[in-house]
């Protein structure tokens, strides 16, 4: 990026070991970073440079970040100065409020993220510097429309000599110019104009298109044609020019969005007779923009789900002390952190198999104690399934090393895979390691893989405990291909309806990320109610919906790219409450569903009890219900 286009970014703590870190984190973006250690220096800064961005902590002495913000939106220049709260502490509703009214436009949880402090200062840095070009381009049009019109007014001779030139500029800069003769009622059209809205200049003789009212008025949304007629019949002397962005649809059907900017011509009387334009074409960035939006939405969605599942973890590891509980959680989130790695190399389109197998196995190769050896074929894991057999991997290597194959001299273990009839199989075989005894109780561990393959489609895993070591076969669907289904498979244990009378409300579960639907369901049992779930195939939760039996439903958005919304007005329809779950900000919901309650992940126990007495208590015919707080 080169300096000319680079925008000034404003970073406000009174530690400089913070300030450094923001820097760290957002230098990767290339812009112009600039640090100040109290409010004071902020606004010193502020008076003497155009700031981009401001990023501030809310705890300051002296002046806090909200009383610091509510200064900078005092000063008319900062009114639209994007300011981005940076807080290590819980913040209340209010204070959210306070902070929104002072003027902040985001909020950013310690500890921070880089990926997503980046994705929001990206996403303001950008809108500053395009709204900047505007601004240039704007002033630039305007004195182009002032020279124009003094030229059509001077000689109508040297209009037409100089038109076709200046023509081919606006075709060049896909822009168009056009003319409004009030009295007349007549409008013109130059070909840039005509090529923008999809009409072929060719078509007509002249170089001059007169469009009739109606052809205009088709291309336009009711509302932005409403508004630039009026725009253009409020027109005087005092305020001669205007621009505005608008969207048009093609006789193709081909949508796009342009600036329009026009200036008018008045008599001696102050009477309007004139109103020459120009349009650009700003389609491409405007949907650079909307990229960009999305993007931020994504990186967003993707943390608020990462940071669920380490919820999860942290919530329903068990050890018998602190030291292994410690080792635990560590040796799960690192699993995490690698599959993260691997598939972010990958932009998010998938992960090497055998790249998986051997970043989860590596630590025990250096350690020598065991010979492991992996055969399979080049295999390229989906984003969901790598998560899978990561956690998988990892617990299967843990439990080897504390009591299998890896916790002696001797030990081998084979890992291998095949992809047979639309299924990857995968199985880990141990041997000459210590004599193995099958387990009484299903550890943490072994919940974790359960639940992890149980969640595919398809997805089934088996433990054979034989005295020379343990053989676990692991298969999931892969590719386009299904799992034959000759004939339908009983429901699993955990989601077969209670018999007898519950005492607690009956909540559907519906969840895709197994360790966030183990740790839903353990929260909602322990609030007392009896949990069918979770379920993570959208078409199975459908039909298991229109069977009824549920109170109230738990929904995430997201199952597996495809949106909860058809169940949802399964749902909304037999008059069944629900609530929503979902990494998305509240206003990615569709707006059908505006009235159910929204929890962002993670989510709190609190939070949960909440939204669902407010659902219970909305549910037309429902029965009070009892919740263990």
């Amino acid at each position: 990026m080169t300096a000319s286009n680079m925008v000034n970014v404003l970073l406000v703590d009174d530690q400089p070991a913070k300030l450094l870190s923001y820097e760290v984190m957002l230098e990767p973006l290339g812009e112009n970073l600039i640090k100040a250690a109290s409010a004071k220096g902020a606004l010193e800064h502020l008076l003497k440079t155009d700031i981009a961005v401001v990023l501030v902590d809310v705890c300051m002495p002296e002046l806090d970040g909200f009383e610091l913000a509510a200064m900078i939106r005092e000063h008319p220049r900062f009114q639209k100065t994007a300011i981005i709260f940076i807080s290590a502490i819980h913040l209340s509703e209010m204070d959210y409020l306070r902070g929104y009214s002072a003027g902040a436009v985001d909020y950013v949880p310690v500890p921070v993220v880089p990926e997503v402090l980046r994705a929001k200062v990206k996403v303001f840095a950008e809108l500053f510097r395009k709204t900047r070009e505007l601004e240039q381009l704007n002033r630039g049009l305007e004195q182009r429309i002032r020279e124009r019109t003094a030229a059509l007014e001077a000689s109508t001779q040297r209009l037409l000599q100089s038109e076709r030139g200046r023509g081919l500029a606006l075709v060049a800069g896909n822009m168009g110019s056009w003319e409004y003769e009030v009295a007349e009622d007549r409008w013109s059209w130059d070909e840039g104009h005509c090529r923008i809205f999809g009409l072929d200049p060719k078509s007509f003789n002249s170089q001059v298109f007169v469009p009739s009212g109606d052809l205009i008025r088709s291309f336009f949304q009711q509302n932005d044609w409403a508004d630039l007629t009026q725009t253009m019949a409020r027109l005087d002397s005092g305020q001669s020019t205007f621009q505005r962005e608008v969207s048009i649809v093609r006789a193709d059907g081909q949508l796009r969005w342009c600036v329009v900017s026009a200036a008018g011509t008045f008599e001696s009387n102050e009477t309007l007779v004139r109103v020459d334009g120009v349009t650009i074409d700003i389609t491409e960035r405007k949907e650079a923009e909307i990229r960009q939006s999305l993007l931020a939405r994504e990186v967003d969605h993707r943390a608020r789900n990462a940071l669920a599942i380490v919820q999860a973890i942290v919530r329903l590891g068990r050890a018998e002390n602190t030291r292994d509980y410690i080792e635990g959680i560590e040796g799960r989130i690192r699993a995490l952190a690698q599959t993260h790695e691997l598939l972010s190399q990958s932009r998010w389109q998938g992960a090497d198999m055998l790249r998986l197998v051997n970043e989860e196995i590596s630590p025990y190769r250096i350690r020598g104690a065991a010979r492991i050896g992996v055969t399979g074929p080049s295999v390229i894991l989906p984003p969901d399934k790598a998560q899978t057999i990561a956690l998988s991997l990892h617990e299967l290597a843990t439990n080897a090393a504390k009591y299998g194959a890896l916790s002696n001299d001797n030990g081998e273990v084979s890992i291998r895979w095949e992809i047979c009839g639309g299924q990857l199989k995968l199985q880990w075989t141990e041997t000459k390691g210590p004599p193995v005894v099958a387990p009484k109780h299903r550890g943490f561990g072994m919940k974790i893989v359960t639940a992890s393959i149980a969640q595919q489609g398809g997805g089934e895993v088996s433990f054979d405990w034989q005295p020379n070591g343990l053989v676990c076969n692991l298969s999931l669907s892969y590719g386009g291909a299904e799992p034959a289904k000759e004939t339908p498979r009983p429901l699993p244990d955990h989601l077969k309806l209670v018999q007898p009378v519950p005492k607690g409300p009956r909540i559907f579960l519906v969840e895709d990320e197994a360790l966030v639907g183990l740790l839903m369901r353990d929260i909602l049992e322990d609030m007392g109610c009896t949990v069918t779930g979770p379920v993570s195939d959208l078409s199975e939760a459908i039909e298991m919906a229109r069977a009824g039996g549920f109170d109230a439903a738990v929904l995430d958005v997201n199952l597996g790219g495809s949106f909860a919304y058809p169940l949802a007005e399964l749902l909304q329809a037999d008059g069944t409450p629900f609530v929503f779950l979902t990494g998305y900000a509240q206003d990615g919901i569709d707006e059908r569903f505006g009235t159910a309650p929204i929890l962002r992940k993670p989510i709190e126990r609190e939070a949960l009890e909440t939204a669902l007495r407010t659902a219970l208590a909305g549910a037309p015919h429902q029965k009070p219900h009892r919740m263990r707080h």
